[in-house]
């Protein structure tokens, strides 16, 4: 965010969740619109970011709804602009973790490939609001299913190139507590040690750039 971005730029993220990406912006100084699919989730996040002090005095907008239909123009008319500088996605890493029982939630995905197809629309629907020549960070992780590693921040990323945009980095996070392994680490180094797979240790922050 500091390096794409400058005090009073837009920023859009569909994903919303506990709203931490509202949150660094109001704390940089940069305008910031969420989507998130569940409400309950929105309220709370709504509620964190609020808790945030604003002296920049920008906007920070939680909206409900499915970022893949949602009225994005609309949104941002009422703020009268058209284009955002920056646009962020951390969506949910297919089944691992299912935060709803909502058809609409990618979490609730059938299997990978309808994942992706709903991934993908996520991505056709924001982005003709990312400003030309602007960055777009993905930030995506990989899961293991029936015996095989399932490569999915790398099927996201095909997802994104296949619309034009411009591969720019990839920035691997290590991490040492996930809410996936639910504070059983020895569960999971003995299903690692007998599945014949390595404990997960890491995620994806991967950058576009907008042709």
């Amino acid at each position: 965010m500091l390096r794409y971005t400058k005090k009073g730029d837009w920023i859009l993220d569909t994903f919303v969740g506990s709203g931490t990406t509202l949150i660094e912006c109001r704390r940089l100084g940069r305008n910031g619109i969420g989507i998130e699919l569940n409400q309950e989730v929105a309220q709370k996040a709504k509620e964190l970011i609020e808790k945030e002090q604003n002296k920049s005095n920008v906007i920070s907008e939680v909206i409900v709804g499915d970022s893949r239909t949602i009225g994005i123009k609309q949104i941002l008319d009422k703020y009268g602009i058209t284009k955002v500088q920056l646009l962020i996605m951390h969506p949910p890493y297919h089944d691992i973790i299912k935060f709803s029982k909502n058809e609409k939630d990618l979490s609730c995905a059938k299997n990978t490939e309808e994942f992706l197809k709903m991934f993908g629309e996520v991505v056709d629907n924001a982005t003709p609001f990312l400003e030309k020549g602007r960055y777009f960070a993905l930030v995506i992780g990989d899961k293991y299913s029936k015996g095989e590693w399932i490569p999915l921040g790398f099927y996201c990323m095909q997802e994104v190139l296949k619309r034009g945009y411009l591969l720019k980095s990839i920035i691997v996070k290590n991490f040492e507590e996930t809410r996936g392994k639910r504070n059983q680490k020895e569960l999971w180094r003995y299903r690692a040690l007998v599945g014949g797979f390595y404990i997960f240790k890491h995620e994806y922050i991967m950058l576009f750039k907008k042709k």
